[in-house]
Order: C-alpha cells, then sequence, then structure tokens
C-alpha cells in the first residue's frame, strides 16, 4: 500500500508544480495547431517563454525594437496560447512596420532610391499583407526598374473590299495603247479590270519580267498615270489618278485606335487637329471617355496615320511637386516709463472760503452758521445758491490735492495731475508649415490654394416699417429680415505652376503666386484687400529645392508721452516720458521640390506613305 500513496503523492505535487508555473489569471487562445498537445508547452518551455517574455520588456523599454520583437517572437512560439506574448509581438511588429515606412518615406524625399528599398522591403518583412508597403516599394522600384511604356494601338479595323488575284509571276512586253494595257495586265492574272473614261489613251511602251500582280499594276499606273481601287475580289475600278477622282473612287477604310495617357479632352483635340493637317484625314472621331479615335480614310492614307500614332508616345511625363510654405508671426508690445504731471490748475482761494473749507462739510458749517445767528434763514433762495454753489467748488477744486501760495488777494492754489509708473510686455509668436505634394502631367497647370475666403457684403434689404403688414408682424414677433446678399473673396496664397521636362531631364515650371491679405481699413463700409503677385519661370534639375516666393512684413510703432523738452534729452526722457512700442513682423516663404515620377520621351521615327 505504500508505494501506491507515493506515486499518489508524487502526481499531486507534479501537478500543483506545474499550475503554479503558469500565471494566474492569463487568458488563453485557441490552438492553433491540429491537436493541444501541439499548444500545449513543457515546463522547459514554459520557462523558456517566461525568460524570453521579460527579456524582450526590458529590450522595448530601451528602445531595441528589433531584439525585442526577436524575444516577443521566440515566446509566443514557445507558448502559441498565451495571449500577453502574442500581444506584445504584434504590437511590437506593428510599430517596427511604422517606424520602417517612415524612414522609407524620408529617404524618397531625399532621393536615396536604394536605402528607402531596403526599408520597405523590411517592413514587406514583417507585414507581408501590408497595401500600403507594397504600395510605396512599387514606387521606389520603378525609378530602377525598366518601364513597360503602353503604346497606341488598333483596337477595331474594317478594311476595303480586297482582290485575290492568280498567285504566279509574269512577264510583259507590249506596245499599244494606255487604256489596253491596264486590261491585259488585269486580264493576265484573272482580274476584269474596268478603265474610267479619265484615262487618256496614248501610245505607251511596257517592259517588265517575273513580277506579280501587284508590282505589275502599280508599274502600269506609273506609266499611264491611274491609279486602281478593288470593287470585289475579281474586278477593279482604274481612273485617272487626281485629287478628284481619288476622293471619288478610292475606297475608305476604317480604325479605331487606343491613344493611352490622355488626360484631359483638350489633349485629344490637339491629336485630332495635328492628323487632319498632317494626312488631310476628314473622318476623324475622338471618344475622350474612353481615350480612342476613330479614323476613316483611304488605306494608303489609313496605314501611314496608324505607323505615325503607332511611333508617337503619347503618354506624359508626371511631376510630383513638394511645396512647403513657412509663415512666421512675431509680435512684440512694450510699454514702459514714468508718467510725470504734465498738466496744473491755479485758483485764486479766498481765506474765508479756504477756512471754512478745511476738512469739513459744507452742510454742516451752514447748519452751525444759521445755528449761531450767523446766517438769516429767511433767505432761503440765497443760502441754497451759496449751497449749491460751493458744493460744486468742493467736487472740482477742493476734491483733488492742491498747492496754496501768496496771502490776501493773491492766496493761490495750485492742483497737479496724477503721476504714475508702466512697466508691461507682451510677445507672441506663431510659426506654420503647410506642406502639401501636388502631381502634374507634362504642360499642365496645377493650382495650389491656402488661406480662408472672407465675406463681402453686397447688398440688404430694409422694409417698410410703417406699413400694416410690417407692424402686424413685428407686434407678433413673427418678423424675419430677409438674408442679406455677399460673395466670398480668396484670401492668402494661390499658386499656379505649369512643369515642362526637357530632354536633360530638367523641369522648367512657369509660376503664377498671388498674396491677398485684409489692410485692416475699409473704404465706404467695404474692406480693402491688399494684393501682391508674381509671374515668372524657373528651371530645376530633378529634386532640386527652389526657394520661390518669401515676402516680410515689418511695422513698428514707437509712441512717446511726457513733457515736452524733457522727452526729447536722451538718458532723461527714459525716466520722465511713459514710451511704448509695437513690431509686428510676418515672414512667408515658399519652396517647391520637382520630382519626376515618369520620363516617358516621343521617339521620333520617319514616317512613310505607301502609293
Amino acid at each position: 500500500m505504500r508505494p501506491r500513496w507515493v506515486i499518489i503523492l508524487s502526481v499531486l505535487l507534479c501537478l500543483t508544480w506545474a499550475h503554479a508555473e503558469e500565471p494566474q489569471g492569463t487568458l488563453l487562445l485557441p490552438c492553433p495547431g491540429n491537436g493541444p498537445s501541439q499548444c500545449t508547452p513543457s515546463k522547459k518551455d514554459a520557462k523558456a517563454a517566461r525568460k524570453n517574455f521579460e527579456k524582450g520588456l526590458k529590450l522595448q523599454k530601451n528602445k531595441h525594437l528589433q531584439e525585442a520583437f526577436d524575444s516577443f517572437e521566440s515566446a509566443a512560439r514557445l507558448a502559441p496560447q498565451n495571449v500577453d506574448y502574442v500581444t506584445a509581438r504584434e504590437m511590437t511588429r506593428q510599430q517596427l512596420v511604422f517606424d520602417h515606412l517612415q524612414s522609407g518615406n524620408q529617404q524618397l524625399l531625399e532621393n536615396r532610391r536604394v536605402e528607402a528599398l531596403g526599408e520597405f522591403r523590411a517592413a514587406l518583412h514583417l507585414d507581408p499583407e501590408n497595401q500600403f508597403a507594397q504600395q510605396r516599394m512599387q514606387e521606389a522600384y520603378s525609378e530602377w526598374a525598366p518601364r513597360m511604356q503602353e503604346q497606341t494601338r488598333v483596337i477595331a479595323a474594317a478594311g476595303p473590299a480586297e482582290v485575290v488575284p492568280k498567285p504566279e509571276k509574269k512577264e510583259f512586253h507590249f506596245r499599244g495603247d494606255s487604256r489596253m494595257l491596264l486590261t491585259q495586265v488585269a486580264q493576265s492574272f484573272g482580274i476584269a479590270a474596268t478603265v474610267d473614261d479619265t484615262v487618256p489613251s496614248r501610245k505607251v511602251r511596257f517592259d517588265i519580267d517575273a513580277v506579280d500582280f501587284y508590282t505589275a499594276m502599280r508599274a502600269a499606273c506609273d506609266v499611264t498615270r491611274a491609279f486602281w481601287t478593288p470593287l470585289n475580289e475579281k474586278q477593279i475600278l482604274v481612273a485617272l489618278d487626281s485629287t478628284d477622282n481619288r476622293r471619288q473612287y478610292e475606297q475608305m477604310a476604317m480604325r479605331t485606335f487606343y491613344v493611352p495617357g490622355i488626360s484631359a479632352p483638350q489633349e485629344l483635340t490637339d491629336l485630332v487637329n495635328l492628323l487632319r493637317n498632317l494626312f488631310e484625314v476628314r473622318f476623324i472621331t475622338p471618344q475622350p471617355r474612353s481615350s480612342t479615335l476613330t479614323l476613316r480614310a483611304p488605306q494608303r492614307i489609313l496605314e501611314a496615320a496608324t505607323q505615325f500614332l503607332q511611333g508617337l508616345n503619347s503618354s506624359r511625363p508626371q511631376v510630383m511637386l513638394d511645396i512647403k510654405v513657412y509663415q512666421i508671426s512675431h509680435t512684440v508690445a512694450r510699454d514702459m516709463g514714468v508718467q510725470i504731471p504734465n498738466q496744473f490748475q491755479l485758483y485764486n482761494i479766498p481765506a474765508g472760503a479756504l477756512a471754512a473749507l478745511g476738512g469739513q462739510n459744507i452742510q454742516d458749517l451752514i447748519n452751525q452758521l444759521i445755528a449761531n445767528g450767523g446766517i438769516n434763514q429767511a433767505s432761503s433762495t440765497a443760502l441754497s445758491g451759496l449751497l449749491s454753489q460751493l458744493q460744486g467748488q468742493q467736487n472740482s477744486i477742493f476734491s483733488q490735492p492742491l498747492a496754496t501760495f501768496g496771502g490776501g488777494l493773491t492766496f493761490m492754489g495750485l492742483s497737479l495731475g496724477t503721476g504714475g509708473a508702466k512697466l508691461s510686455l507682451n510677445q507672441s509668436s506663431a510659426r506654420i508649415l503647410e506642406h502639401a505634394i501636388l502631381r502634374a502631367g507634362q504642360n499642365n497647370e496645377t493650382t495650389f490654394r491656402l488661406g480662408s475666403r472672407y465675406p463681402i457684403l453686397n447688398a440688404s434689404f430694409a422694409p417698410i416699417y410703417n406699413t400694416p403688414a410690417i407692424s402686424q408682424v413685428l407686434q407678433n414677433n413673427s418678423y424675419q429680415p430677409a438674408f442679406p446678399s455677399f460673395n466670398y473673396e480668396d484670401l492668402g496664397l494661390t499658386l499656379k505652376a505649369k512643369p515642362t521636362i526637357n530632354r536633360s531631364m530638367d523641369v522648367a515650371l512657369q509660376l503664377e503666386m498671388q498674396m491677398r491679405t485684409l489692410t485692416g481699413t475699409s473704404e465706404n463700409g467695404v474692406p480693402i484687400i491688399s494684393n501682391r503677385e508674381y509671374k515668372g519661370s524657373i528651371m530645376l534639375r530633378n529634386g532640386e529645392p527652389a526657394f520661390v516666393a518669401g515676402a516680410i512684413t515689418r511695422t513698428d510703432q514707437n509712441a512717446m508721452n511726457g513733457i515736452h523738452g524733457m522727452g526729447t534729452l536722451p538718458g532723461l526722457n527714459r525716466v520722465t516720458t511713459s514710451n511704448s512700442k509695437d513690431i509686428d513682423e510676418d515672414e512667408l516663404l515658399v519652396v517647391i521640390t520637382p520630382h519626376i515620377l515618369s520620363e516617358n520621351e516621343a521617339e521620333s521615327s520617319e514616317v512613310v506613305l505607301p502609293r
């Protein structure tokens, strides 16, 4: 019996120890494997996982994210059901992906493509499903990978009738009439020729050896100054080679071309005008929505137009404009100095009034005089006038401190103004950065606006208030005034840029810049808007920043308040006057950096017009 109890106790102790090794309250994820045996770690694996997790926390605290991720990855692999391990691993993974993407974007801005590719590859290695990293990877790689330029291609065609001559070669030795020559050459290959009356009849000599139908007919037409056009598989029409006859008898073919790289309807219109002027194609139907052109022309003209369109690369280069607007505003208001009294009042003070009003109440003095019989109470009117006069003098003169001098009739009083000291400083500064990235095509204008829209009143409506209808709605509080008419004016910065890429891969920018601000004044109630404009062009290399505009506005306002004479003395004016100074500084700087995204150039080719 003893061995059995020893075994049971040993099993219970092992289970208790294993339960103590697992953190209490830890959530477990569903097992990702085929069975619980693949998810339940052994005692050794659980201890190693916990050790790696603690190591990862220390590394993460010290900003060593890559090493921390490796530790969390090891812990999650050993204990795949532990929520803490898996959560720490995924959080660190996403932080690493974010850091690699930020670093890659910065490398792209600095035109360091190789380093950017490495950062984006590292982000994709951590998170292969990250679509943003995939897109940035493609954009960075597009600068090095060979470009597969999409060419103009024919998507639909309908040709004229074609003849089917005998597939053999013949020789001709003819002396006779030109009309008979054309008929015999066609009949030799099993084709019936109808010669038009416009072909003149004259004597010709024709010798040629071992030629097919097309070569023989071309040579015969050169001799007789004619041309032929098919009517069906075994019949042709021959007429004099003239502009009118070709327009009348030559059969039309039709082709529809897809033209890539068309970003605006005007580009397709320009291409249509070019085809009309070069090849005199009258029937052209453009479709801007699908970027297609449908041409109807004679076969030889259509072949030449096809050769021209396929050799013309109509896709325009793309330029990314990196625009940064720096705006700095600084305001300083300072008020300091000593305010010395610069105003005084001089009074003639009777001795009796000065003694009577020496700090006592006027009403109490009058009551005392009446009680002593010094004033007749019957003369109430004169008494009231005296009281009001003395009360007014007390409020206006004797309520302020004054200095006296003289005596008798020349006893005078001097009242000075108030003095004080000021020492204040108000300072504020603001720094604003606007960063915009615009994409524009070759010779396409792009616009960037920065600012606000200011409403300006155009008209207001004032009803006639003395009508019965208006009076009624005013009484019942149901009157609603008409909404005024106004329009918005764009204030701030407006920048227009048109990039042009030359063969040396330099970017020429045609710039138009306008700055509109409120001046703070108005005319007849309408605010005055300050307007500054700039037009010009600059040439930049790919990735070269340019400071295209800068504006500095500085306003200084100085004010001095003090005694004349003392305020003009150097040094003394600091303590005898009050000085205030206001400084407003505004700086605006516009930086543009062009980046060429595609460098498609049209390859020159010679167009041969078939006969």
